[in-house]
Order: C-alpha cells, then sequence, then structure tokens
C-alpha cells in the first residue's frame, strides 16, 4: 500500500516522460539563482554565483541531480517524504502544502537536504566538520521554446 500511495503522490510531482534505460524520469531542469551560507553563530552571507542549469531525474525512490549536459555525474538522493513541501509566501502569512518531495544523502560526512516541487528546488548542506551551513535555491529554468527567439537577422553575413 505504500508503495503505490508513493508512487500515486510522485505522480501528481512529475510530469509525463519517456524513462530512460535505467527507469530515471526527468522531473525537470532547474537554474540555479542564490546560494548562502549560515554561519554557527547565525551569521548570513550572500554568496555571489553565476546562474547554473540542473537537470533533476527519479525513478520513485531515489532523485538524481546533475549539471544539465552532465548526465554522467550526478548527486543521488533517496526520497523520504512525497506528501508536500510545507512554504509561506509571505512572513506571518498562511502555511500552504504544495505537491513536493524532500530527499537526503549522506555522502562522506556531509549531510543534505533537497526540498523540490514543480517550480523550486531548495538544496541544503551541512558540512559533518563545518559551523557553516549552505543553502542553495532554484527555480524552474524556462524551457526553450519559452525563451525570446534569436534575431535571425543578427550574425548572417551581409548580401
Amino acid at each position: 500500500m505504500k508503495t503505490s500511495l508513493l508512487a500515486a503522490l510522485l505522480a501528481t510531482v512529475l510530469p509525463l516522460s519517456a524513462a530512460t534505460d535505467d527507469g530515471f524520469e526527468s522531473f525537470g531542469e532547474y537554474e540555479i539563482r542564490s546560494q548562502m551560507k549560515i554561519t554557527g553563530n547565525g551569521k548570513v552571507v550572500q554568496v555571489p554565483i553565476k546562474p547554473l542549469k540542473l537537470t533533476v531525474t527519479s525513478d520513485g525512490v531515489t532523485i538524481r541531480v546533475s549539471s544539465a549536459g552532465k548526465s554522467d555525474a550526478w548527486s543521488t538522493f533517496k526520497i523520504y517524504r512525497s506528501d508536500g513541501i510545507g512554504r509561506q509566501k509571505t512572513t506571518g502569512g498562511p502555511l500552504e502544502v504544495v505537491p513536493g518531495v524532500q530527499a537526503t544523502s549522506d555522502h562522506r560526512g556531509v549531510h543534505k537536504h533537497l526540498r523540490l516541487t514543480r517550480d523550486t528546488l531548495t538544496l541544503t548542506v551541512f558540512p559533518g566538520v563545518s559551523d557553516q551551513t549552505v543553502v542553495t535555491h532554484a527555480v524552474l529554468a524556462p524551457s526553450p521554446t519559452d525563451e525570446p527567439a534569436a534575431d535571425s537577422k543578427k550574425g548572417s553575413p551581409a548580401p
């Protein structure tokens, strides 16, 4: 019963797409927009970061996150919650639950927590021997059809 419930919940979050040979389906491409470090004494430091596209795939139990175009190297996260993500859009505003999953990864003393919805990805990294926590926020990357078309006259040779 638990497996079928998990599959039903993931079906509301995962878009339909063709599975790869290893059973992983595309969840979407996200673009990192911000990153911050939080130190043990509560100091928050914004980290300058260039936008970076990430590809997210899942088989319903595991989530893989890789740099866009580099599908042979990924970070793996085990899903532990698939009953939605609580979020608050304004300070003091109501808490709403949106479809999403939460997953974790423990590798070489580093604990990572992933929150994933259709439109956002939040990765929190807790290094084992550091007092700094790193929080990375990404949003769903625009699809190529959403991006403005290149000017067909630019770059064309003069007649």
